[in-house]
């Protein structure tokens, strides 16, 4: 009976001793257990939201189903070198800056020009390219110049410095606003208006596509584009700063407005 049970316990110290040396094994030389560190494949990139107005060629205009142009070519790069992922909403060019604020959107980028009133409202990075304001005509008109504009019913992109300039300089009475630059042409063409002040690139596919308007050689006035964002947000502003000066620095930015402005 005794020997039973000295066999019995022999037999349960040698199970313990092979469970921990099983155990040992998986450990040190056998099987990995699994890691709970997070793997790259699960890593998520952060998005880059960029609200803007898919209504303003070349810097923003629909292909088929994608949003191109100088702005989405430039955001595109800025969000790569900042390791994130450019998602671009189509929004009314006025809601693009309280949307910002709001938070709703990351950055505004819409052939934005830099104003004061704007820089209550938002922040903005660099300056990334030059704009000029055009005034567009019907062939033959009797304005010929900016001084011919007074007393004229000028159509404007609502919200845009076009707006902005053209009501501060002529009286609202003077101004029609419409929510995007085709229709303001589209009402030029009707003789809804005598003319319509827009950016001369946008100014320029319009001409193109429209018989029997012209652009006044006279420039508007000159402005400076920019990227807006929430007050708040300096984080990203800085590191956009931060890429577009390299992008610049290294020619791309010219590259992309040459691409689509090429030298007249």
């Amino acid at each position: 009976m005794k020997n039973k049970k000295v066999i019995a316990i022999i037999l349960a110290a040698i199970l313990v001793i092979s469970v921990g040396i099983l155990a040992a094994c998986s450990k040190n030389g056998g099987e990995t257990e699994p890691s709970t560190e997070p793997t790259d494949s699960t890593t998520e990139v952060k998005q880059l939201v960029m609200a803007t107005n898919a209504e303003f060629p070349p810097y923003e205009f629909h292909e088929g189903d994608n949003i191109v142009g100088i702005d989405a070519e430039i955001a595109g790069l800025i969000a790569e070198k900042l390791g994130m992922e450019l998602v671009i909403e189509d929004i009314e060019f006025g809601s693009i800056i309280p949307g910002v604020q709001a938070g709703k959107y990351d950055m505004g980028m819409a052939g934005m020009t830099v104003t004061d009133e704007r820089l209550e409202e938002v922040n903005f990075s660099d300056s990334y390219a030059t704009g000029i304001q055009a005034v567009i005509v019907k062939e033959g008109s009797d304005i010929k110049s900016i001084d011919d504009l007074a007393d004229k019913m000028i159509g404007v992109q609502e919200n845009t410095t076009g707006d902005i300039y053209a009501s501060d300089d002529y009286g609202d009475d003077h101004v029609t606003k419409y929510a995007n630059g085709a229709l303001a042409v589209e009402a030029l063409i009707a003789g809804k208006v005598d003319c319509v002040i827009i950016d001369n690139e946008p100014a320029k596919s319009y001409v193109a596509a429209n018989e029997g308007l012209a652009i006044l050689d006279t420039e508007y006035t000159v402005e400076d584009y920019a990227i807006c964002f929430a007050k708040e947000n300096t984080e990203l502003q800085e590191a956009v700063n931060g890429a577009l000066k390299e992008l610049i620095a290294d020619g791309s930015v010219q590259k992309i407005i040459d691409k689509y402005i090429p030298a007249e």
